[in-house]
C-alpha cells in the first residue's frame, strides 16, 4: 500500500485505535495463559502500543480499550470452549479469575498511559470485542470508519475483532508489531494468510508516519 493511500484510510477524524485485552490479568504475570505475557514481552508489544496510543491522542485519534470484566461468580459466561474451561478451572483452583471486577488484573497495562479522553468498552462474556457490547455504537457515533487494532491475540480476539469489524463495514488496520499470537510462528502465519486478506497490515512506524504526513 502506498503512503498516500494509508493516509487516506487512517485520517484522524474518522479513525479509532481499538486495543484488545491489554490488561494486567491477561498480558501480565497473573495471566491464565502464561505463554501469552511471555510472547507480549518478547515482542515489546506494550511499548509499541503505548507509543501508538500517545501519537494517536496527539493527532486527535480516539483511543478505545476493549476489555474483559468478569463477575466474581462468573455468572453470565458460557463455558462452551476450551479456553473458557481453562478460565473456569483457574477460578476454582485459585478462588478468583484475574479479570474479575475489583481485582488488579482488570486494569489496563501501565504502558498505555490511559487518559481521560480514552474510552473503555468492557464485556463480561464471549471472545470478541463487538458482539454483545457497545463498541460498534460508540465508535460509529464518533464518526469512525477505520479501526486500528492492537493487542491479543491473533489466535482468537484480534481475529474475531477484525472479522466482526469487517462485517460491520469498517476499514480494518492491524499494527503488526503491536499484536501477537502463540506460538510466534502461528501468529506470523495469521498475519500473512488471514489478516492480509481482510485488513491493512502496517508497522507502528508506518502508521505514525501516515499521521505525520
Amino acid at each position: 500500500m502506498t503512503p498516500d493511500r494509508l493516509r487516506q484510510i487512517v485520517q484522524p477524524a474518522t479513525t479509532a485505535i481499538v486495543t484488545m485485552e491489554l490488561q494486567k490479568g491477561i498480558v501480565g504475570d497473573d495471566a491464565i495463559l502464561p505463554a501469552l505475557p511471555i510472547a507480549v514481552r518478547e515482542a515489546g508489544l506494550l511499548d509499541v502500543a503505548g507509543r501508538v496510543c500517545r501519537e494517536a491522542r496527539a493527532r486527535g485519534v480516539r483511543v478505545v480499550h476493549a476489555t474483559m470484566r468478569e463477575r466474581p461468580d462468573g455468572a453470565g459466561q458460557a463455558i462452551n470452549c476450551k479456553i473458557f474451561a481453562i478460565g473456569q478451572k483457574r477460578r476454582a483452583e485459585m478462588g478468583y479469575s484475574p479479570t474479575e471486577v475489583g481485582r488488579p488484573g482488570v486494569e489496563l497495562a501501565d504502558e498505555l498511559d490511559v487518559q481521560a479522553s480514552d474510552i473503555e468498552v468492557p464485556r463480561m462474556h464471549g471472545m470478541t470485542p463487538f458482539n454483545g457490547t457497545e463498541l460498534d455504537a460508540v465508535i460509529r457515533n464518533l464518526g469512525v470508519r477505520t479501526i486500528v487494532l492492537m493487542g491479543v491475540s491473533l489466535n482468537l480476539g484480534i481475529m474475531g475483532g477484525a472479522l466482526s469489524a469487517l462485517d460491520l463495514g469498517y476499514q480494518v488496520v492491524i499494527v503488526r508489531d503491536a499484536v501477537v499470537g502463540i506460538p510466534k510462528e502461528y501468529g506470523e502465519a495469521v498475519l500473512e494468510y488471514t489478516m492480509a486478506m481482510i485488513a491493512t497490515v502496517v508497522t507502528a512506524d508506518e502508521l505514525i508516519a501516515a499521521w505525520a504526513g
